[in-house]
């Protein structure tokens, strides 16, 4: 399927009033899709493998916002250090120490969202909240990265209470480390079959991938 031209929109219009930004999630998708919704206006991409944000890096447009989305391990970090936008998913107060040491090679300062296990799912990753704590009080020591927000991942279900119960509850601590008074804050939560939820219980970015790339193989 080519890019959802028609879906595009829509979610724009819908984002119109709202200070949400779309990141759409390109992950396997070639680099012609991507440079067809760049066309309809669209900056922000998400990617999963380190790998392929290299690749699709190297050849499409430089002003691209290319969002690392995925399981970063410490060890590929170095390859995305010197372009990567917004790195979402980090987990460990190591992987963040790593962040920091590549930036500074860099001689950059790398914005990053500390991601918070709030699923029931043992699969999903991220930190609970007395680890988010020690995090927030280390990067204070950390110059080369700056932590922009919070992100998370629901759980895959269809219950609506339980997702908007994981969301409200990111939400809380987003306020709660007093990110929300932040003009610039980030919490990312939400992705192509829950966005809607997440932005009534307070998120400020969202992941959307099939609903505008298709179903991927």
């Amino acid at each position: 399927m080519a890019v959802n031209e028609k879906a595009y929109h829509q979610i724009i219009q819908e984002f119109a009033n709202s200070s949400v930004t779309l990141v759409a999630v390109s992950k396997l998708k070639p680099a012609s899709d991507i440079e067809a919704l760049y066309k309809l206006g669209q900056l922000d991409f998400g990617e999963n493998y380190v790998q392929e944000l290299v690749e699709k890096q190297a050849v499409l447009p430089a002003n691209i916002n290319w969002h690392f989305i995925g399981h970063l391990q410490s060890n590929k970090v170095k390859y995305i250090a010197p372009f990567v936008h917004l790195i979402h998913g980090i987990d460990s107060l190591k992987l963040l120490q790593e962040i920091n040491k590549q930036a500074l090679k860099n001689n950059r300062v790398i914005d990053c969202l500390l991601q918070v296990h709030i699923a029931k799912e043992e699969t999903k990753f991220g930190m609970d909240a007395p680890e988010l704590s020690a995090a927030l009080e280390a990067a204070k020591h950390l110059p080369n990265v700056y932590i922009r927000g919070l992100m998370g991942m629901a759980s895959f279900s269809d219950d609506q209470d339980v997702v908007a119960s994981e969301f409200n509850y990111l939400h809380e601590l987003f306020t709660t480390h007093h990110f929300n008074l932040q003009p610039t804050a980030v919490l990312s939560m939400g992705m192509s079959a829950d966005y809607a939820l997440a932005i009534k219980s307070g998120s400020t970015m969202v992941r959307i991938g099939s609903l505008l790339f298709g179903a991927r193989q």
